[in-house]
């Protein structure tokens, strides 16, 4: 068996990496036990029967004929009791308004970007290799949301990464934009461990901070891009093909802003069969820009 011992740095962090991609979260026991405690104990308890042992007769020591020798146990009361369970370093409801705090003290995408990359208020990040923050034009006017990182999103730490990032160009450019012409951002900053669903108190936490990009960045028409991203901002639980296509409206600090949601282009590469539908998805919300003179010609 080879020891942590035996690897490099750069081979040890490989295979923390391989471990987090498997959906490994923790490298610790379920419930925290204080080995030092737990040595002492054992001392203590072997104690009393050392001593015994010294004071009984050589002949007390010796079995009888046919007699297994048997040593003697600890009492229960000198048994180590077990350790209670490790309590969250930031309850879940402080973590919440911590970032609540540190999203409102941001007067700016740069400042917020620095504020999340500081916050240790969510599990998520342990995990995570990157921070995913919001790319591109700011002051497009446009803006396009997706569900949560990707394992190559985390890698390169961009939306919209690796074969998917590639389609989503594609996209993109069939209706005349390109990543650096809209803000480009997701749900969730980090990446879930193996592309689980964020949890509802995960998604409670990182809240504040992707509504606070909407705010900072004043977009003036949104697409949404996944069932994960459309069932957060619309609070409904429909698939992604009863939420798609339709423009809804969202309030984001006071202000309503037009939304529509189609499928992440991870979910056409799974079924290149609703390809049609994220086109004429597109088509609505270029039509859409064209109304509010957002497309640059």
């Amino acid at each position: 068996m080879i020891s942590v011992n035996d690897l490099s740095p750069a081979e040890l962090a490989a295979l923390l990496h391989f471990h987090a991609d498997a959906g490994v979260e923790w490298l610790q026991e379920e419930e925290a036990v204080d080995r030092f405690a737990e040595f002492e104990a054992m001392k203590a308890a072997r104690r009393p029967a050392a001593q015994a042992q010294q004071e009984r007769p050589i002949a007390e020591e010796r079995p009888l004929p046919g007699q297994r020798q048997t040593s003697p146990r600890p009492s229960a009361a000198a048994r180590p009791a077990p350790a209670s369970g490790p309590q969250p370093a930031i309850p879940d409801g402080e973590a919440v308004q911590q970032a609540r705090f540190v999203a409102e003290a941001a007067r700016s995408l740069s400042e917020l970007k620095t504020a999340i990359e500081a916050f240790n208020g969510c599990n998520l990040k342990h995990s995570a290799r990157s921070t995913i923050f919001a790319s591109g034009d700011a002051d497009s006017g446009i803006m396009m949301i997706g569900s949560a990182p990707s394992a190559e999103d985390d890698r390169e730490g961009t939306p919209f990464s690796g074969k998917s990032g590639q389609l989503f160009d594609k996209m993109l450019a069939a209706i005349g934009l390109s990543r650096s012409s809209v803000l480009l951002t997701q749900v969730i900053p980090w990446r879930p461990p193996g592309n689980r669903a964020a949890s509802p108190a995960e998604m409670d936490i990182c809240r504040p901070f992707i509504e606070r990009q909407i705010a900072l960045a004043e977009p003036q028409a949104i697409l949404l891009l996944g069932n994960f991203a459309a069932r957060f901002f619309f609070g409904e639980n429909d698939t992604i093909h009863g939420l798609r296509g339709r423009w809804r409206e969202i309030a984001v600090a006071g202000r309503i802003i037009p939304t529509i949601a189609s499928l992440h282009p991870q979910d056409l590469l799974t079924a290149p069969v609703n390809k049609r539908l994220a086109w004429n998805d597109l088509l609505v919300f270029q039509a859409k820009l064209n109304s509010l003179s957002l497309l640059r010609n």
